[in-house]
């Protein structure tokens, strides 16, 4: 049965914040427990396709006891092999007709957009949701864009035809304004990852989002 698609607080695992494969287990639990609606793996080192495999698969085990999806950014064909909820692609990845062709209509599909022009070409009857960053300066993506900002994050919210995360540099002291845009939820990475209260810095992320809507 397919999972339900609430983005309220989309968490964004980073296996070297995390510690490896057990820390990401160990960080999903936890943060699930409190509050994490969605999981996505996304590595921004060079990481093995068994390494992908043995990660996804792990993190699958923990999230098929709860309603919350896995999403495999990138790599469809890891998504396949687990059979995830869903994958997410960027701009430079396989293009949204093929992962749609690639996956079916049974998963999700998540695109990241960064700009007006972008947003222009979404494929809306293909794409679930969107990503919209990054919204502020970033560390943790290598390859991000330049940051979008609170005000043409605000036109990009008017515009979309579909749910969206705002992600990138967003954490407890900023995420009201973001939210206050409209936009359904937050995507997050070091905001969890690597914390060392990991229940406190999600339950927190949640009492804060709760507060801003």
């Amino acid at each position: 049965m397919k999972k339900q698609l609430d983005l309220t607080l989309y968490l964004v695992l980073d296996p070297l914040l995390c510690g490896g494969i057990d820390g990401m287990v160990t960080t999903t639990k936890i943060a699930v427990e409190n509050g994490v609606t969605a999981v996505q793996l996304r590595s921004e080192q060079e990481y093995s396709g068994k390494n992908w495999y043995d990660a996804a698969q792990a993190l699958k085990e923990v999230l098929s006891r709860t309603q919350v999806p896995l999403f495999i950014n990138d790599h469809v064909d890891i998504a396949l092999a687990i059979d995830a909820d869903g994958v997410h692609i960027g701009q430079s990845d396989l293009p949204v007709d093929v992962t749609r062709r690639l996956i079916g209509t049974d998963k999700w599909l998540g695109l990241s957009v960064s700009n007006q022009s972008q947003l222009e070409n979404v494929p809306w009857h293909l794409v679930d949701y969107l990503g919209i960053g990054p919204i502020y300066p970033t560390a943790t993506k290598k390859d991000a864009a330049a940051a979008t900002g609170i005000a043409q994050l605000k036109e990009l919210v008017k515009a979309k035809q579909c749910p969206a995360v705002a992600i990138g540099g967003i954490g407890v002291n900023n995420l009201t304004e973001v939210i206050q845009t409209g936009i359904e939820g937050i995507a997050v990475v070091s905001a969890i990852c690597g914390q060392a209260n990991l229940a406190k810095a999600t339950s927190d992320l949640i009492s804060k989002i709760k507060q801003a809507k």
